[in-house]
């Protein structure tokens, strides 16, 4: 059965790749930007696209967007919260206006675009909602800080709403995307701090000239991740997290190894916490 799709970010990276890969195999799109034009010059005409102005930092947009979804084309099968960007500065260097400016879209906006579409999804009985996060949504790099500490909200919002809607027909994915080669470290997806420390040019610093060196040579191929994303939104067993790209992967596996390494180290003293009754119980 042909899907609809609900797609935000549509106008260009992984947002507007799924979109054009949903269309020529014959799917329904609404693929929403804050230039909806934008979308239209990306995609072309095309009868199965609906694309419509959605800034997600507008609750009220989001209702409107759905609402319009749900009239052309009668339900929302997966909705793909893609719209983001980046922050690249340490922790301390990002002010209060630059992290509340990145919360507002990376995760206040994903949750007013969930909240708008799961009423129609929850209606349905059906639907699968695919949130993108990062390989810094599950470790945390220098440089990233406060990047991935959204991507760590997503994912813990995608944890709960996998377990809140899997009773209500509903799956939920968080998608974790390595280094791709898109546009996200340009300027047009990535904004630097103003401020900048000499204190942390050895670790930041670094991270800064390995970002401006690496912008479209990552290793991961946009084109392929959209057909992931297809293949994901068509199983029937969809994991809750997915790891793309062979970086994502061993990124994963390097920090599950450090926690369980960690976690052992320091066992007796986890263990050593309970309450006297449990310690009881237990021996």
């Amino acid at each position: 059965m042909k899907k609809v799709w609900f797609i935000t970010g549509a106008s260009r990276g992984f947002g507007v790749l799924t979109a054009q890969k949903a269309l020529e195999r014959g799917d329904f799109v609404v693929a929403t930007a804050r230039d909806p034009q934008a979308v239209t010059a990306a995609l072309g005409e095309h009868p199965n696209l609906l694309a419509l102005r959605l800034d997600v930092k507008l609750e009220a947009q989001a209702v409107v967007a759905a609402q319009q979804a749900v009239a052309r084309f009668g339900r929302i099968d997966v909705l793909v919260n893609n719209a983001g960007y980046g922050l690249l500065g340490a922790v301390e260097e990002a002010n209060a206006e630059e992290v509340r400016a990145l919360y507002e879209t990376n995760v206040f906006g994903l949750l007013n675009v969930s909240r708008a579409v799961l009423p129609v999804m929850r209606k349905q009985g059906s639907g699968h909602v695919i949130n993108i996060s990062s390989v810094g949504g599950y470790s945390s790099y220098a440089g990233w800080g406060v990047y991935g500490s959204t991507k760590f909200a997503v994912e813990g919002l995608s944890e709960a709403m996998a377990m809140e809607l899997e009773p209500l027909g509903i799956k939920v994915t968080v998608v974790e995307p390595g280094f791709f080669r898109t546009d996200f470290l340009d300027v047009s997806s990535l904004v630097a701090t103003r401020e900048r420390i000499d204190s942390y040019a050895a670790t930041v610093g670094a991270m800064r000239d390995f970002a401006a060196g690496a912008n479209h040579a990552q290793p991961g191929d946009p084109l392929k991740l959209a057909g992931a994303l297809l293949q994901l939104a068509d199983s029937d067993t969809p994991p809750v997290r997915l790891q793309l790209g062979s970086d994502t992967v061993q990124r994963v596996r390097a920090k599950n190894q450090f926690v369980e390494k960690e976690m052992a180290e320091w066992l007796d003293v986890a263990l050593s916490t309970d309450h006297d009754d449990v310690l009881k119980q237990a021996a």
